[in-house]
């Protein structure tokens, strides 16, 4: 049988798209020459693991919901992750039409990332209470940190109580850690000695990938959803670093009067209109600048220092995403809510006195008001 024939059977180990040898700038490209590396991974996995590279190739929308409207006619558990940083951006819209009556087991990755002095048991009742109301039903919510083995455990003891004789598809959105959970499942669940390829990139994951457990049934790992209503999505692929955090975040307490304005990086903007001096958390990456100006020297500001005192990205960088559209938030008197920002974090309204707030984000990134995390 001919090396290319052999191809036509044979899937990326890391990312599970189907190997080729004819078209470098496509999916699944291989050289030639890595055909006798055991497995065989594609040239854009290669990268990945060895110079933290990623291609930027676009993974086709309706082959993601072509995969997930299947899972509705198996006998599944769904493993839904989310990223508890980015709750609203990377929840799965519409996932319960997807998954039929299939059992929906909601995993919350990325608990590492908060204040240490957090109640988990608060955090777990607020993410009950958010899943309901965008509809998903669920049969547990289990927090976890799969990067840093917090909570796993439960991770494994709640597939064992829902799964039965059943597969296991795991869901999510892009970079939300999925591959990394997948990979302590491989260590805990199966005979396989190959991991998914992981990284910090969006889309690392490009076809189902079937991984064979004990018992004869499989896990399928499902690509991510890309959403581009997320900061993460629209940034500079060099900027994401920044962007995502990867230690516990540092929340940054401002009081502020009315007329005054707060830059995060040079990615958003947060007016306080109107209201009594009050205080306000910001819950971001530790590695963007926080700059504090008044309301009527915003625009002044922006236009001299975007990309430099403000922070990155760079001047060229900003001239290739979207424009900025303000959003106008009301805090009613004695409502707890935070100001979210998909893929940057949250503003914390830690007053209850109401405020008019204006936040400017780029153009698609979605920014609403949510009932506090903390």
């Amino acid at each position: 049988m001919t090396e290319r024939l052999k191809l036509q059977e044979e899937s990326c180990a890391g990312c599970g798209v189907r190997l080729q040898t004819e078209h470098p700038d496509k999916l699944g490209y291989v050289p030639q020459s890595a055909l006798e590396r055991e497995p065989v991974i594609c040239q854009r996995c290669f990268r990945i693991r060895n110079y933290n590279e990623a291609a930027s190739i676009a993974v086709d929308q309706d082959e993601f919901l072509r995969l997930l409207g299947g899972i509705a006619a198996t006998n599944s558990l769904v493993v839904h992750i989310v990223d508890l940083f980015d709750f609203e951006g990377s929840l799965i819209s519409g996932l319960q039409r997807f998954v039929g009556s299939n059992p929906v087991l909601l995993v919350v990755n990325k608990v590492d990332l908060l204040p240490k002095a957090m109640n988990l048991n608060r955090i777990r009742n607020w993410v009950q209470q958010q899943a309901k109301a965008e509809g998903l039903r669920t049969v547990d919510v289990v927090l976890c940190s799969a990067k840093k083995n917090i909570g796993f455990d439960h991770v494994i003891e709640a597939l064992d109580r829902y799964r039965g004789d059943r597969d296991v598809y795991v869901v999510g959105a892009t970079n939300v850690g999925k591959s990394t959970l997948i990979n302590r499942l491989i260590r805990d669940y199966s005979d396989m000695e190959e991991e998914l390829t992981t990284s910090r990139y969006p889309g690392t994951t490009l076809d189902a990938i079937h991984i064979p457990l004990d018992d004869g049934k499989s896990i399928i790992d499902t690509p991510g959803i890309v959403y581009s209503s997320r900061m993460t999505e629209i940034v500079p692929r060099g900027f994401l670093q920044s962007l995502l955090p990867d230690k516990p975040i540092k929340p940054h307490v401002y009081q502020l009067n009315d007329g005054q304005t707060l830059f995060i990086g040079s990615l958003a903007r947060f007016d306080f209109v109107e209201g009594e001096r009050q205080s306000f958390t910001f819950y971001v990456s530790n590695a963007l600048n926080l700059h504090r100006t008044k309301l009527e020297r915003a625009e002044v500001l922006y236009a001299e220092h975007r990309g430099g005192l403000l922070g990155g990205p760079s001047v060229e960088q900003l001239a290739e995403m979207p424009d900025w559209t303000r959003h106008s938030l009301r805090v009613r008197r004695g409502e707890q809510k935070d100001v979210f920002i998909s893929g940057l974090g949250w503003i914390q309204v830690n007053s209850t006195a109401g405020a008019l707030l204006d936040v400017y984000a780029p153009k698609g990134v979605k920014v609403l008001l949510r009932n506090s995390i903390i």
